[in-house]
């Protein structure tokens, strides 16, 4: 089965999934999300196994330490993921919510209601925790996923795959509601790019030229940005202790992940008090 075909086949399945998601009760979305987190733990060592043959082709490529270190999926990095998942469980159902209602002057109710958006593409690069935090998003909010991963971590990305498709199977949700493309090629994204048929929205992750190559090559309307925004403004009046900390953390807790800080601004009030601070302490 060539790209074309292969990327089809799985919008196709998306679509169908998506009917039966938009649709889906909130416990069952909420149970199934639970169940994810409960075999994320249960199945720690075959995703820490496939986890290890992408990292060893990485370091085998050269890759740096800041990318290989957002190749790893540590029992910290899997904790977040299962905690993510819990979170968004617990979140209230979007879908059915009416967030303004108005009556025209003939008396007519019009109302604004959510919904689903139907099938959500998204294409990001090499942390493999994406693929479970932007599948939960999706499910949570009555939609289905494709999801098209960065070639260092197709391994981690299909084992993922297998396990939310089982908690899927679990609660009679098909596994085309949550797929991932099992390729690296980039003939297979762009092919992703062209299903205007079966796919609703374009969401790229990932640094400003994957952003660009999808917008540029996407036949979708695609969800996007170009620079970062990792900003934090500390502002006058402040509680300085916590501005520290949080700044201190927004940097240095993992360097080399996308949303780390960028640029921190301070009123200039506070600038003889914060920065020096900042500047002094220890890494």
């Amino acid at each position: 089965m060539d790209h074309r075909e292969m990327v089809r086949e799985m919008g196709k399945r998306a679509r169908l999934a998506s009917n039966l998601m938009g649709r889906a009760d909130s416990n069952v979305k909420r149970e199934t999300l639970l169940r994810m987190a409960e075999m994320l733990d249960q199945q720690r060592p075959q995703i820490a196994a496939a986890n290890a043959k992408d990292l060893q082709a990485a370091a085998e490529k050269g890759l740096s330490g800041a990318k290989l270190d957002r190749l790893r999926l540590s029992d910290k990095v899997l904790g977040e993921m299962m905690a993510g998942l819990r979170e968004v469980a617990q979140l209230p159902d979007p879908i059915g919510e009416i967030t303004r209602m108005w009556v025209r002057p003939n008396g007519l109710r019009v109302g604004r209601m959510r919904i689903p958006l139907g099938v959500i593409g998204i294409v990001y690069e090499s942390r493999p925790n994406v693929t479970v935090d932007a599948a939960s998003l999706c499910l949570k909010s009555g939609n289905a996923v494709i999801l098209k991963g960065g070639k260092e971590a197709l391994h981690s990305n299909l084992a993922l795959a297998k396990l939310m498709q089982d908690a899927l199977a679990e609660f009679n949700i098909p596994a085309g509601a949550a797929q991932v493309i099992p390729s690296v090629a980039r003939e297979a994204t762009l092919e992703l790019l062209k299903q205007d048929e079966l796919v609703d929205l374009i969401i790229p992750r990932g640094g400003e030229g994957l952003i660009r190559f999808v917008a540029e090559n996407s036949r979708i309307p695609v969800l996007k940005h170009y620079k970062g925004v990792c900003h934090i403004f500390v502002d006058d009046g402040a509680d300085l202790d916590l501005a520290e900390s949080v700044c201190f953390n927004a940097k240095v807790q993992r360097l080399g992940v996308c949303n780390a800080m960028e640029t921190l601004l301070v009123h200039r009030a506070e600038a003889d008090r914060v920065l020096p601070a900042m500047g002094a302490r220890p890494p």
